[in-house]
């Protein structure tokens, strides 16, 4: 009997999808048709239910363009200057210490259109975390540099480090008024020592793109600031709109 009931439960978990459960820790995507929607290890009802999302589930041709960062290496302003020669609205995730350090590159993003986001305040696994009060800390001293800077509020979104979470850290963040926001489409851009060339990056940035995606980009990636504007070019020939993200999780 307890032999039976073993089996059971393996092939239970075997063909129960992770999207249903939210068990996932770490936020990953497959891509099972070039040019339409992404599956994610959650799904987009089940993300909604904790104000996170991860696309739009609209079938308009329209992209959020982000970036996290978590240091400056001296590209982030040649990413804005295209992005205000395209008209491009952008959202930038960052962490508290890089806001507190670059106080003119953040008033630059706000003057700008762009959106200032929380990507906490020392980047660490926040799966990790099962203490509302130290969660609540990561973000809340984030949100105090920003103030420090802007001289207001700072938008409740927030992006996990490395896309780690878990279904509590959804529901803390939701508890603390924020919307936990993933991607629908990224590529291995983080790496500042091994660099990807401009052809590997639109292998993976062109064919992958869909309607409502939520596409994240390093702002530290040499890479990304030598290709964004024909990027940016090839989106909007392929029939593409940049729409602001704060349009989204309104």
């Amino acid at each position: 009997m307890r032999k039976t009931m073993i089996f059971l439960l393996a092939i239970i978990l075997l063909f129960t999808p992770l999207s249903s459960a939210l068990a996932a820790d770490n936020w990953g995507l497959s891509f099972p048709t070039p040019g339409e929607k992404p599956v994610g290890n959650a799904t987009a009802e089940s993300l909604l239910e904790h104000d996170a999302c991860f696309v739009d589930p609209t079938e308009e041709k329209v992209i959020y363009l982000t970036f996290d960062a978590g240091f400056e290496n001296g590209y982030t302003e040649p990413i804005l200057d295209v992005l205000q020669a395209n008209s491009v609205p952008a959202a930038f995730f960052l962490v508290g210490t890089y806001i507190r350090d670059y106080p003119e590159l953040i008033r630059r993003m706000v003057e700008e259109g762009h959106t200032v986001a929380n990507h906490t305040m020392h980047h660490p696994n926040m799966s990790a975390i099962s203490d509302i009060a130290r969660f609540r800390q990561e973000l809340e001293e984030t949100e105090r540099h920003y103030e420090a800077v802007i001289g207001k509020p700072m938008p409740k979104l927030y992006r996990p480090p490395q896309g780690k979470y878990s279904e509590a850290n959804l529901k803390m963040a939701k508890e603390l008024g924020y919307t936990t926001v993933f991607w629908s489409l990224a590529y291995v851009d983080w790496n500042v020592d091994d660099q990807p060339s401009k052809q590997q990056a639109f292998d993976k940035l062109l064919p992958r793109i869909h309607p409502g995606a939520i596409l994240m980009l390093h702002s530290t990636s040499a890479t990304n600031a030598a290709i964004l504007e024909e990027l940016i070019q090839a989106y909007l020939g392929m029939g593409y709109e940049f729409r602001c993200i704060t349009g989204l999780v309104a």
